[in-house]
């Protein structure tokens, strides 16, 4: 499952291939769409919850509310099945279905960020992401990613600091999965369950406050 974008995505993966998936894009609804695409998810495939071997979740990066639905969601239900959960890089997922689409090296992926901002990263080739992820201006990253094309709904907001921005627009949880299983079966560590955020939180604790004193 992913909720670090507007996109409210939740796949089931066998091991071989996508079993069943599900997506809705809704930025303001995370917290009432991402149960009930659980529920349709293993309704479409025929099992139950405690079907589930393991849990994969992207981490991000992605403004905070959103992402911790999901990562609250797979935690819980990790705890509740005594399964692994599993953390997979957002944006690396958004790669893996661009090049699983025809996108092919080097190219870079970019989500909205919010603020007019995106979250990105530069990739190599479709599984291999070069250097860490970040937030920017689109303007301050035009030049270091000039001729790459760009997939994803940050570059599409932006199409004058990224011409050749295309999609897929948005994470899906099949590619997530897939590339989780991918990665699983060769051996290689996944990432701890836990938010990359890259930034502080939209909402924060006001620094003065006005004290109120009882007669």
């Amino acid at each position: 499952m992913d909720t670090a974008t507007p996109a409210v995505t939740v796949a089931l993966h066998d091991g071989a291939s996508v079993v069943a998936e599900t997506g809705q894009v809704d930025a303001r609804r995370h917290g009432e769409l991402l149960l009930p695409a659980v529920d349709r998810v293993l309704t479409e495939a025929g099992v139950t919850l405690d079907a589930v071997t393991g849990l994969v979740v992207g981490v991000g990066p992605g403004p905070y509310t959103g992402l911790r639905v999901g990562l609250v969601t797979a935690a819980t239900f990790g705890s509740a099945l005594s399964v692994p959960v599993h953390g997979l890089c957002t944006l690396d997922a958004l790669a893996y279905a661009a090049g699983r689409e025809g996108l092919e090296g080097p190219f870079a992926v970019a989500t909205d960020a919010r603020r007019k901002e995106v979250y990105w990263a530069r990739y190599a080739d479709f599984r291999t992401r070069d250097g860490e992820p970040a937030v920017d201006r689109p303007a301050d990253i035009a030049d270091r990613l000039a001729g790459l094309p760009v997939a994803g709904a940050g570059a599409l907001l932006y199409p004058e600091a990224f011409p050749e921005a295309r999609g897929p627009e948005h994470v899906s949880a099949g590619a997530l999965a897939a590339l989780a299983a991918e990665r699983l079966a060769a051996g290689a560590a996944l990432l701890p369950p836990q938010p990359l955020y890259l930034r502080r939180p939209d909402a924060q604790v006001p620094k003065n406050y006005k004290v109120v004193t009882p007669k």
